[in-house]
């Protein structure tokens, strides 16, 4: 249709604010034995790492989600063996079962980290879309109301600027961070959320008069 005549038009900002839980959680299991005879430190720390994978295995952590480094030295006349299996679950009730088992079968012989929560780059990109998305969908209604107040509809957008993209908090690395041990989960998962806030420009067209509906 013709343009709308100069100065029929509404400017309006608007803003959104998210925020977004970890999806990934990093658990950090220290084993280690040391024996007069090589064979039998290495056969200790092996039967435990077996059954460490086995039980995580059979929960359904996937291979490629476990890590493990192992250390193997000679001290005086003993042989020192240690291990550290990393295992990164994306299920944070899998992984409190998982360490639950872990530390009733194996008991004092593996020390577990607390966890550690991060969140994968992809889980950043969607909360900078979803922020981005609710804060045009916030300044379309505030713009909707402005005309409403004046009787008017509102038209389509003629511009619409993402003005600033703010995100703070969060933890985007898998390595694992030095947070007191005394936090709860809940506070861990807390004080790994990250949050984003955007703030959009828009210039809409103004209509006219509101339809009357009968």
């Amino acid at each position: 249709g013709p343009p709308a005549p100069a100065g029929r038009e509404v400017h309006v900002r608007g803003s959104a604010e998210l925020s977004a839980r970890p999806d990934r959680a990093r658990v950090s299991l220290r084993l280690g034995s040391r024996k007069e005879a090589a064979g039998a430190a290495r056969s200790s720390v092996s039967r435990r790492l077996e059954y460490i994978a086995h039980s995580a295995r059979q929960r359904g952590v996937p291979e490629e989600n476990m890590t493990v480094t192992e250390d193997f030295r000679r001290e005086e006349n003993t042989y020192q063996m240690e291990a550290e299996v990393c295992i990164t679950f994306n299920d944070f009730g899998k992984m409190q079962t998982v360490c639950n088992l872990l530390i009733e079968k194996l008991g004092t012989s593996v020390t577990i980290s607390p966890p550690h929560f991060f969140h994968t780059p992809e889980a950043i990109d969607t909360l900078r879309r979803q922020v981005c998305v609710a804060a045009v969908g916030n300044t379309q209604r505030k713009a909707q109301e402005v005309c409403r107040s004046f009787g008017q509809s509102l038209g389509k957008p003629l511009l619409i600027k993402e003005e600033e993209t703010k995100e703070w908090g969060g933890h985007i690395d898998s390595y694992l961070s030095h947070s007191p041990d005394s936090l709860t989960l809940q506070e861990r998962i807390q004080s790994a959320t990250a949050y984003a806030s955007c703030r959009v420009f828009a210039v809409f067209e103004i209509k006219g008069k509101e339809k009357r509906r009968n």
